[in-house]
Parts: C-alpha cells; structure tokens; sequence
C-alpha cells in the first residue's frame, strides 16, 4: 500500500514495502522521478525514485567494515562492494501521515550492519517545496552516514545541472574513492549550470554548496541543503540523472580508518542520532 500526498495540486507517492522511497512526484503535471526499477541492472532497487542511504552511503570496498578493532563481511551486492547502506530495500513502517506528510521508520537487520539501529524520515509536501529529513539512530556505537539518491527523469528536452564545488573525488578501480581529491575541469564542472547532454559523469562532489540545481525547460529544483550533508554524488546515465546529497564520502569508515580528513564520517555513541535533511524547491 502507498503513501499519497498531495499539495497545490503536486503529488508524491511514497512506497513504504520498497524502501520507503519516494515512488513518484508529480510537480506542475510533470513527472520528475523515475517511477521503475532500470531493466538489465544488477541490483534494481538502486535503479529509481528516491531513496535513503543509512547507515553507509555509497560503496564500502569489498563489503569490509573495519572499525575500533571489530571486522565485520557486509553483504557485497553489487560489483564485488556493499552499496548505498541496508535499508533502500527493507520494508518501512509507516508511523503517522496526513495529507501532505509522513513519518516512517525501519530497524537496520543485525545481517546488514552489526551494530543495529533504527532510521527514521519525514516527508512532507507543500506548495512550492517538498523536504525531507532522516535520522539514524545507533544500538551500539558505530560510524554513521546518511544521504539521499533520487532518479530525476531527463524527458522530452535536455536537463542542465549545477553543482556548486570546485574539488571532486579521485576515484579508483570500482569507483572506490582514493582518499585525495583534484579540482574540477571540463565536463565534470558542473559550477555554470551545463546542459547534460551526452555527458557521462559518475563523481563524488565534496565541500559542495547549496542549493544543486536541476533545471528541465519548464521547471527548475532547487536541492537545498547543509550540514551534515557536505558530499554530492552526481551520476548521469542516458535518460535519468542522479543527484545524491550525503552526509560522508563513499567508503567513509575505510578511509577514516587510514587517516584520511574531512570525509564526513561521524561516530556515534550508543541510542545517539545523526541527523540530516533537505529541500526541494521549484
């Protein structure tokens, strides 16, 4: 059973059993999210809407966790890496909703990361915005980082795209992140507000400035945001464009555990929260 919100005349549709994504929304009579997992993916419930990423975001290299002294195997699900945290595939429990809001929550599975937990997000639609914002909250002490993933659908004309960093991540086999960064140049300068067109990015964006901006020939989002989200993932492939808000870099815990700064990660105590959110505004 779906979740419908409804707000001057805009629709959102939340799918708790699919991750509590965002399943659709329809702003100014447009869809603007791919509403379907990709045929031919490896893994299709990373493939569409827009979906929370907790208690990891990104890749974490070979399933490895590695942190205090205590080593855990992750379930590698994707390229041989464990992608986008545990729960963009659980079912949530939907806790409260209105019209225009609502308020879920999903435990994190002892299988997918053993240290437990819960994340909680809120969801709410107005006339002009729609925000999220999420919160994990940890059963024993242990890293933490959240983010969001959203499929915005290019359709009929060409998109343009801002990003507002002048450094990005230097990214190794796997796409797993080296740990130095190098400034922006050419295609992966995203700071005017290019049109996509054929361009094929997949880059990890870091000390980015809000809001990032999509802009499609009838409607421009503005994806407002601040810390703890200090990463912006941008992935382009034909048709659809990925712009994903985090709160660490991919394989954060890893790099953190070599002595690497400024990746974001944060560690918890026991029963504390990291907690982040966001707005889209058009």
């Amino acid at each position: 059973m779906t979740v419908v919100l409804t707000a001057a005349g805009h629709r959102a549709v939340i799918d708790p059993t699919a991750g509590g994504r965002l399943a659709s929304l329809i702003i100014a009579g447009q869809e603007r999210l791919v509403t379907e997992p990709q045929p031919g993916s490896a893994l299709p419930s990373i493939t569409w809407g827009c979906f929370l990423m907790a208690p990891w975001v990104g890749r974490l290299a070979d399933g490895r966790l590695d942190w205090r002294g205590r080593s855990a195997q992750l379930p590698r699900n994707l390229d041989g890496h464990a992608i986008h945290g545990a729960v963009f595939d659980r079912p949530w429990q939907v806790d409260r909703q209105d019209a225009a809001s609502a308020a879920l929550s999903c435990p994190i599975r002892a299988d997918r990361w053993p240290f437990g937990g819960r994340v909680r997000q809120e969801i709410g639609l107005g006339e002009r915005s729609i925000r999220f914002t999420a919160e994990i909250e940890a059963g024993e002490a242990m890293p933490a980082a959240i983010g969001w993933h959203p499929w915005f659908v290019r359709g009929s004309g060409d998109l343009a795209l801002t990003v507002l960093a002048d450094r990005r991540l230097e990214l190794g086999p796997g796409l797993i992140p080296t740990g130095t960064s190098r400034p922006v140049a050419g295609e992966d300068d995203l700071r005017s507000g290019p049109q996509l067109g054929d361009r094929r990015l997949d880059d990890v964006y870091v000390d980015v400035g809000s809001p990032a901006r999509v802009r499609w020939p009838d409607l421009e989002l503005r994806l407002e945001f601040g810390p703890p989200l200090v990463s912006v993932v941008v992935f382009s492939p034909p048709g659809s464009v990925c712009v994903e808000p985090a709160s660490a870099w991919p394989d954060a815990v890893r790099l953190a555990g070599a002595g690497v700064t400024g990746s974001g990660l944060v560690e918890l105590d026991a029963g504390a929260s990291l907690v982040a959110s966001m707005t889209w505004r058009w």
